[in-house]
């Protein structure tokens, strides 16, 4: 695949285009679910099991896409991961029964579990330091803009329950990323390693200043000098603590709640007391907020610490979950007022998600690991990620089964507060520090620490 020369705007919109895919197929299956009963019978497990399932064949493909990305290149994987979106879309279009539903979301989690790993990678490569963090967030609100297309997408056709359209239409941004891919150029520190200093040079001229790119590459060539191989440096004492706070980070985004919202929603709002249309259209609503203080994010998070922004995020989420939970217990659901109560408090919520632990997961995780292990190391954040995903897609529909709304959602507070303290506790802060520099430091700070252990 050789690629021609692209503009910087259309590298790192091609570049994020696989988290769009990625919120289109987590979004979408919140309304299909409404309809696919009628045509094929879910108990409250097989409907787990098809929402999940999506989330099992995302454990393997961010566990084996790292890897491969070491290997064979980001944008040569970018390539195979829109072909993997587009064979299960079709799949989840003309499924005749249940296994093939949960078969389809099994080849569209390979899919997602890929681009949940190389796509901040690929984004957080090419960005130089400066933009880093706005840049690496298109990857999240491209995941928003997916999420708000699946709901309306949902919305366009409820009247006429076409949950096959609804799972179908994905086909249209997979080969859009699919032939857009082919432009695309190869992330500069893979090129790097791979093809050596000129190529790597070409790629920086597009997206950053001259004077800056010797700098940057002479700090890379430092860095791999110093470096094993991918598999040593995974296994190295140094690096396992950060991997160790890079997949505690990614499991706390997902279960913080984020998941029971976005794959439930219309479910909890038709259960609150709203008809199945309006139920589609609260999503909206939700949807179109994600995206919008998405777009907050990128405005404020190179100017913002990314810790404090977390913990604010952290708080705004706990406070909307206990409000909305206290509000329930006295009020109670099946009215009117119940059900907006539980709307514009889930609103509350997915507003501070979106500008803080939404964006600020995908922009660190890329920062924290090491070049030369950077896609494999991310790859096992994002097995983690798709693990309690998975968790919350499984356990929620049972949760609430046995335990009433208002206590669910005061699991997910306590949840909260106990990722808040990991923040202040664990996490380093990267925001204005190139990705060498970062690693440099990661190097010291736990060789001194190995030294101090020794005496």
């Amino acid at each position: 695949m050789g690629s021609k020369k692209i503009g910087k705007k259309m590298i790192f919109f091609l570049g994020a285009l696989g988290g769009l895919l990625y919120g289109y197929d987590m979004g979408v299956i919140s309304g299909a679910l409404l309809y696919i009963k009628n045509d094929i019978p879910l108990t409250s497990f097989t409907e787990g099991l098809v929402v999940s399932s999506m989330l099992i064949g995302a454990i393997f493909g961010s566990g084996s896409s790292g890897p491969l990305s070491d290997k064979l290149g980001r944008r040569r994987l970018v390539f195979m991961i829109s072909v993997l979106f587009i064979i299960g879309a079709l799949t989840l279009a003309f499924a005749p029964n249940m296994a093939t539903l949960v078969v389809g979301r099994l080849i569209i989690g390979l899919a997602v579990g890929g681009s949940t790993a190389i796509v901040p990678v690929y984004l957080s490569e090419m960005a130089p330091t400066e933009s880093r963090g706005s840049l690496s967030s298109l990857n999240q609100l491209m995941i928003t803009i997916g999420i708000l297309s699946s709901y309306l997408v949902n919305y366009a056709f409820a009247p006429i329950e076409g949950w096959r359209w609804m799972l179908g239409l994905a086909v249209v941004p997979s080969l859009i990323l699919m032939i857009g891919v082919i432009f695309m150029p190869e992330s500069p520190r893979w090129l790097l390693e791979h093809r050596g200093k000129e190529a790597a040079r070409r790629v920086m001229k597009l997206t950053r200043k001259e004077n800056e790119i010797d700098q940057e590459i002479n700090e890379m060539i430092e860095i791999n000098r110093v470096s094993d191989s991918t598999w040593k440096v995974l296994k190295s004492s140094w690096l396992r603590p950060t991997l160790v706070i890079g997949c505690t980070f990614a499991l706390l985004q997902q279960i913080i709640g984020i998941n029971a919202i976005i794959y439930y929603a219309p479910t909890i709002f038709n259960e609150a007391g709203l008809g199945d249309v309006t139920s589609i259209l609260g999503t909206v609503g939700i949807g179109t907020v994600n995206v919008l203080f998405t777009i907050v994010a990128i405005m404020i998070i190179d100017k913002i610490d990314r810790k404090k922004l977390l913990i604010t995020g952290n708080i705004g989420m706990v406070g909307s979950l206990i409000v909305m939970a206290g509000l329930i217990w006295t009020i109670g659901l099946g009215s009117t007022v119940g059900a907006w109560i539980i709307v514009a408090c889930l609103t509350m919520f997915i507003i501070f998600f979106a500008f803080t632990w939404g964006p600020v997961l995908w922009v660190m995780l890329p920062e924290l690991f090491p070049m030369r292990a950077r896609g494999a190391a991310t790859g096992i954040a994002a097995l983690a990620l798709s693990i309690g995903s998975l968790l919350v897609a499984q356990l929620f529909p049972l949760l609430t089964e046995i335990m009433s709304i208002e206590q669910v959602f005061l699991i997910f507070a306590v949840i909260g507060i106990g990722a808040m303290i990991f923040v202040v506790k664990y996490l380093p802060e990267t925001r204005g520090r190139s990705l060498e520099e970062i690693e440099a430091d990661l190097r010291k700070r736990t060789s001194a620490a190995d030294t101090g252990n020794m005496k």
